[in-house]
């Protein structure tokens, strides 16, 4: 809580003033609920010392517990293990067992000596020992040199498909079993193996090529008494690294110290968490004033003692210790990689955890092997086709046995073919039967879906309607093998900054004393030269421009215009600098720097503060104001203050924050205040009457309402991002006795927040209200159109993302995902429901009141660290227990709760849930038994919403969500991101898809396809993806029911030759049918085939549904198609078979070959009917297709059954002219015809009558159910903070607690000689200037 030097007289301050610590990363404002790092009140002006041989010593087990001793002496803590309370989550209260080992003090470092860090070794299994400490080096590619062979056969022959091949190969070279050639399965086999091997390998090298660019990026090591410049892999554990800014913190840092005032760091964490607000780090104040040279910074031997590496972005416990004495340190002294050093010329950091020990790196994940839905069913339905061909294969040498005395008999010239008994004959003809019937598995399937996907793939990088110009992006697919999971996409998990939003804040709009500015019109009163050209100051990128509100401010008539810029400039944590002669604001949060920037522009300009002054430039005239007090931001006041003195004399108090607590602090309620509140809030055009009906859920109707006053649109329409502005003049005798309330209050041992939060409060009441801004989060183009979109694709979307809850609910209804008609649900009530759900049969939410209300769901990381058990790999979050206050609860919480227990208890009568909780079962027990269920309660209840949020997540528990969704639902998910705190993500889902943003590459380079914007998914989805599970479904179906119809011919024909396992086709029929007769048809399907039109899949979006429910291929496909395969065997064979008894002379096909011929034939054409019957996308290519295979077929008979090459090898080329005998004889052609209509005309009917019957039925059943009139509709009680049932407040502010303590303190100020300034003008080695100079490194 910032106080100013007024309150706290520093001759009655017994020690320098504790400030806050330093936000880890992700933490923008919800210090209450996150206060990362933080001591009994964080520990910054003066660290915490640990004295040798005081309290325990680290290392035994969980963090010990800090108590201050007393005011005013040296800060000394002594540590007692005591019960845990939550550094990262607080309240979260949980058993330590599990954490004891591995949170215990187990690293060493030790600064500069990287002989006494290689010492430390750790047990990898048996005696093999490795170093404890990675090295910098980061390899995310699969494979290396050595391993590619090898790794990437055992991956391929984890495909079942393989394994049948291979066991067929081996089978084929073995002479007395073999029926073809061995080079006949072993050829494609190769080339198979060889293709998937070149794709895997392409796909590699570019992770080699990403990971030398990281591991090759510069940097400064302390090598002796000067830096060098090396490169990020060679850095080790214990080395001091020299960075800039602009650079890029190469590995997880202490940071020892800065150029800036007390060692100051500011870090941007866009790539570990999407946000692009500064936060800061400081060093130790020890290491701020000692450390002051590159001398002493050689000589420094401090050791490091703390956690193991861990995956827990927000937190970090340890000790530094340096000539006998011990300093605590927390996340806020912790440079993490992945950031980029910001507004700090110089700071220096020791490396603690290198490479895949960073935090950041923990969280990464592994490569996944990601295999398609259709891929894994392929293997199932391989071992479906193995066994059954096994069991033909029995059952045909088992026919052998029982036949082979009758055959012999009859056929004595065959018995001297095999001497040995009727048993080893049987068996020999059981594999010769196997090697024949193989191929009813076709590889030529397998090779032809590997060009398929390709294909696929190709497409989608040539769709120049998903090239993003701006930024020269096009669409393009890094994975091959999963085209076909894009149409069968349930889940989106999707980031918020940079993926559904620009990452842009922008001044958009004002309401000043009832009266709302909007920007003026391009085509009206926008002038088209600058507006601001009058202001030195002005900012030239600030585009909001109102030429009747500019009027006014010019004028400097209005007081409440004049005090509402005034505010703007005063009551704000911004730092600024001058540089080049304009003036640099350094914002802690995107939105203050927007509305500090919109008062320079408008002439009131903020110019510089000290610590208790801040000077503003007001229409030209510089005036100083004396500050007294800043009230500082957190997420339960929602506001912020500043208490000043005029230059006059008089006492005023600026105040901004959310309008639910600036309006219920006012005054008066006015005709102003009503006209900034309809300004605010979209109130909806109807009056909601409300009919309570026992035991039941109310019941609501709705009643038209005047239309607004005003006529432009509410900022909460518009979803833009509001603070609602006030202020107060104080008398002098009021402030002087609650400055001595203050000081009062600031110098209590306990309870120091609650009290100061009351002291506050007394003084931010009667406020007159001025007005309101309203800034816009500007979304991506399309985003809510795509929503839309793909939500009517029965697609459900989760945004998971590190930014605080008010922000990504005004987000989630700016892009349309989230409406005011939903119910949005928060953690009390899920809580509620999740207790509930086993109690209740388990029937709970699958319940037909679910299905009659819009459920949202809206939680944070912290609550998902409750259910995210069986998943974790590790313990979650290290627990430990601070002196915390008593919680402090707003006036207005009463109120609150009363409505928030309203709401609970219609939610329980909607839901059937019981009005009392549960009661309470042993902790231990309860939690062993029902963690899993409560897991899978969590996902059904939120598979029931249609909208899902979660904020203040880590990258972990981003990937942590879509396994949950996976593990339960077994659906395809598909997670878009554009930084690096989304790979984990990107990486687990089914389908990661990585935007090339401002972020970086990082997503890109580990996703499976590449976007530049997320519009372009709706397209990727609806069009590509719905095309290619259409594609590859057809082929599949097509190729099982011509290979079924091709080849069970064999089996009927064996039971007229005795079981012999004698082919029925010509020897060249059988290597050409799947090679050139049936392979350009099936192959366009795989390419080409469209049942509608790309401008219809997007105007029909239901259509996608096929794929998310498996329609068109499953296990009823397959048999239908295996059926329908071996009908047409039958009748190609019997029908042939039959006629061809009655025949004899020149038109008799009775012998082998003529019959053959006649049976192959009729094969060819019914299959060529099939396909004609199934495609629904004709071009002149499917017809060229249809024609070149007929071709084919009629060339290569006459080639292979010609006189010359019968005269050249007559065992291999021995039908001579039979296909010209047979189609020279027009009753044989008529027996071919019969065979083909009986095949075609009977699917052509049932295809043309069963879809028109459905569709009469369903006409049928519509009609009995007659239009449903719906006279009540459901108004589900408001987000519980929201004061009015028709209301929704649009407040979101990305600050967060803490800056205010370091203003007030001076630590944030620049006073005298910066502590490194002596190291930032010696910190490059000379003959290293040049290479410093260099262009920085890409992100």
């Amino acid at each position: 809580m910032g106080t100013g030097p007024a309150q706290t007289p520093r001759s009655t301050r017994a020690g320098p003033e504790p400030s806050p610590a330093p936000p880890g990363p992700g933490d923008t404002g919800d210090s209450d609920v996150t206060q990362e790092g933080s001591g009994p009140a964080g520990i910054r002006g003066g660290e915490t010392v640990i004295r040798a041989g005081m309290g325990d010593s680290p290392g035994r087990g969980a963090p010990e517990r800090r108590h201050k001793a007393q005011p005013g002496r040296a800060r000394k803590y002594e540590w007692r293990p005591e019960g845990p309370t939550s550094m990262g989550s607080l309240g979260q209260r949980e058993d330590l067992q599990d954490e004891d080992r591995n949170s215990a003090f187990t690293w060493k470092v030790q600064a500069n000596n990287r002989a006494y860090n290689r010492q430390f070794k750790e047990k990898v299994i048996l005696c093999w020992q490795r170093k404890k400490y990675k090295t910098n080096v980061i390899r995310t590619a699969k494979y290396s040199f050595f391993s590619f062979l090898p790794l990437n056969l055992y991956e391929q022959f984890h495909r079942v498909s393989n394994l049948f091949f291979l066991l067929i190969i081996i089978l084929q070279s073995i002479p007395d079993i073999s029926t073809l050639p061995w080079f006949s399965l072993s050829t494609p086999m190769v080339c198979l193996l060889f293709i998937r091997a070149t794709r895997d390998l392409v796909d590699d090298m570019g992770r080699h090529k990403s990971d030398r660019a990281i591991n090759n990026r510069p940097c400064q090591i302390l090598m002796g008494k000067s830096f060098k410049q090396k490169k990020w892999q060679d850095l080790c554990v214990g080395d001091v690294v020299c960075l800039r800014k602009d650079n890029i913190v190469p590995a997880d840092m202490l940071l020892l110290a800065s150029t800036e005032p007390s060692s100051l760091c500011y870090v941007e964490t866009v790539d570990i968490d999407g946000e692009t607000n500064l936060k800061f780090r400081q060093a130790l104040m020890v290491t701020h004033k000692e450390l002051a040279t590159i001398k002493k910074m050689a000589s420094f031997q401090g050791t490091v003692t703390c956690e193991a590496p861990n995956s827990r972005m927000h937190h970090f416990v340890g000790c530094l210790e340096w000539n006998d004495k011990k300093y605590s340190l927390d996340i806020g002294n912790l440079l993490l990689r992945g950031c980029r050093i910001r507004n700090t010329d110089t700071c220096y950091g020791l490396v603690i955890y290198a490479g895949f020990d960073t935090k950041i790196m923990k969280n990464c994940g592994k490569i996944h092997l990601k295999r398609t839905k259709l891929d894994l069913l392929m293997n199932k339905l391989v071992v479906v086709i193995f066994i059954s061909v096994v069991l033909v294969c029995l059952v045909l040498a088992f026919g052998f046995g029982f036949s082979v005395k009758e055959l012999k008999d009859h056929h004595y010239y065959l018995s001297g073919v095999r001497g040995s008994s009727v048993a080893a004959e049987s068996f020999f003809v059981f594999w010769s039967f196997l090697i024949l019937l193989s191929v009813t598995i076709p590889m030529s399937m397998f090779i032809l879906s590997e060009f398929i996907y390709l294909g696929n793939s190709v497409f989608i990088d040539w769709d120049v309607q998903m090239y993003y110009k701006p930024q020269d992006v096009p669409a393009k697919a890094r994975s091959t093998s999963l085209n076909d999971h894009l149409g069968q996409v349930e889940y989106i998990f999707s980031d918020k900054t940079g993926t559904l939003t620009q990452n842009i804040l922008t001044f958009n709009k004002c309401c000043i004393n009832g009266r709302v500015y909007g920007p003026d019109s391009e085509t009206t009163t926008r002038p088209k030269e600058n507006p601001y050209l009058w202001n030195k100051f002005a900012d030239g990128k600030l585009l909001f421009h109102n030429a009747a509100l500019l009027h006014l401010v010019r004028t400097n008539r209005d007081e409440a215009v004049r005090e509402f810029w005034r505010l703007l400039a005063i009551c704000h944590t911004v730092m600024v600098r001058e540089s080049h002669h304009q003036l640099l604001y350094q914002a802690a949060s995107p939105d203050e720097g927007a509305l500090v920037t919109a008062a320079r522009n408008f002439g009131y300009v903020f110019l510089s503060r000290t610590q208790d002054t801040i000077t503003i430039m007001e229409l030209g005239e510089e005036r100083v104001y004396q500050v007294l007090a800043i009230m500082d931001f957190n997420s339960t006041r929602k506001r912020m203050s500043v208490l000043v003195r005029k230059p006059e004399g008089t006492i005023c108090l600026y105040t901004k924050g959310a309008d639910t607590v600036i309006f219920e602090r006012l005054h008066r309620r006015g005709a102003v205040e009503f006209a900034t509140e309809e300004a605010l809030a979209w109130r909806r055009g109807f009056t909601v009457l409300v009919k309570l009906v026992s035991n039941s859920w109310p019941q609501v109707i709705r009643l038209p309402r005047p239309p607004r006053v005003l006529g432009l649109q509410a900022f909460a329409q518009e979803t833009l991002r509001t603070l609602c502005l006030a202020y107060r003049e104080v008398a002098e005798d009021i402030y002087e006795d609650w400055q001595q309330r203050h000081q009062e209050a600031s110098l209590l041992l306990q309870n120091r927040a609650q009290a100061l939060q009351q002291v506050y409060n007394k003084m931010e009441q009667n406020l007159r209200l001025l007005g309101a801004t309203a800034i816009e989060d500007r979304l991506q183009d399309g985003v809510p159109e795509t929503i839309k979109c793909l939500k009517k694709s029965n697609i459900k979307i989760w945004v998971l993302t590190g930014d605080k809850q008010e922000t990504a609910v005004n987000i989630g209804f700016a892009c349309e995902l989230l409406s005011e008609n939903m119910l949005i649900l928060e953690e009390k009530e899920i809580s509620r429901i999740l207790e509930t759900y086993w109690e209740n049969s388990n029937n709970l939410l699958t319940r037909e009141s679910l299905s009659q209300v819009k459920l949202a769901l809206v939680i944070n990381g912290d609550f998902l660290d409750k259910l995210l058990v069986s998943l974790r790999k590790e313990p979650r979050a290290l627990v430990q227990n601070v002196n915390m206050d008593e919680a402090w609860q707003e006036p207005g919480q009463s109120r609150r709760d009363f409505l928030y227990a309203r709401r609970l208890s219609l939610l329980c009568r909607r839901f059937g849930l019981p009005l009392a909780a549960p009661p309470a079962q042993d902790s231990r027990a309860r939690r062993s038994s029902s963690e899993v269920l409560q897991e899978r309660a969590f996902v059904d209840l939120a598979s029931k919403c249609q909208a899902v949020i979660c904020c203040r997540v880590t990258p972990k528990q981003k990937a942590l969500i879509v396994a949950l969704v996976k593990k339960y639902h077994q659906v395809v998910t598909l997670a878009i991101g554009d930084g690096a705190n989304d790979i984990n993500m990107i990486k687990t889902a089914d389908v990661g898809v990585g935007l090339a943003g401002q972020e970086g590459m990082q997503a890109v380079q580990n996703s499976d396809f590449v976007l530049g914007q997320f519009c372009f998914l709706q397209r990727l989805l609806l069009v590509h993806g719905r095309w290619s599970y259409v594609r590859i479904c057809k082929f599949l179906r097509y190729f099982f029911y011509k290979s079924m119809a091709s080849m069970m011919v064999q089996v009927w024909f064996a039971c007229y030759n005795g079981f012999t396992g004698q082919p029925l086709y010509e020897g060249w029929f059988l290597a050409l049918f799947n090679l050139l007769y049936s392979t350009l048809p099936v192959l366009y399907i795989g390419l080409f085939e469209q049942d509608v039109s790309a401008e219809q899949s997007l105007e029909k979006p239901e259509l996608y549904v096929v794929g998310q429910k498996d329609e068109l291929f499953n296990y009823w496909v397959f048999v239908q198609a295996i059926a329908h395969g071996v009908i047409t065997s039958l009748v190609n064979f019997f029908m042939t078979l039959w006629i061809s008894r009655d025949t004899a002379g020149p038109a008799s096909f009775s012998d082998h070959q003529s019959f053959a011929v006649v049976v192959a034939l009729s094969c060819l054409l019914s299959i060529t009917m099939e396909v004609i019957l199934i495609i629904k996308y004709w071009t002149a290519l499917c017809v060229a297709t249809i024609l070149l295979s007929l071709g084919f077929y009629a060339i290569m008979t006459t080639t292979t059954q010609s006189f010359w090459l019968f005269r050249v090898s007559p065992k291999t080329f021995p039908f001579l002219y039979a296909d010209l005998s047979v189609v020279s004889s027009p009753s044989i052609l008529l027996v071919v015809l019969l065979s083909v209509s009986i095949n075609t005309f009977p699917v052509l009917a049932l295809r043309v009558i069963f879809p028109a019957l459905k569709e009469l039925r369903a006409k049928e059943e519509k009609v009995e159910e007659g239009p449903s009139e719906e006279i009540f509709t459901m108004e589900p009680l408001p987000h519980v903070h929201r004061e009015s049932r028709a209301r929704r407040s649009s407040y979101a502010f990305s600050h967060r607690e803490g800056y205010a303590n370091l203003i007030t303190q001076g630590t944030i100020l620049r006073r005298g000689p910066g502590v490194s300034s002596d190291i930032a003008s010696e910190s490059l080695d000379p003959s290293d200037e040049e290479a410093a100079s260099s262009p920085k490194e890409s992100h």
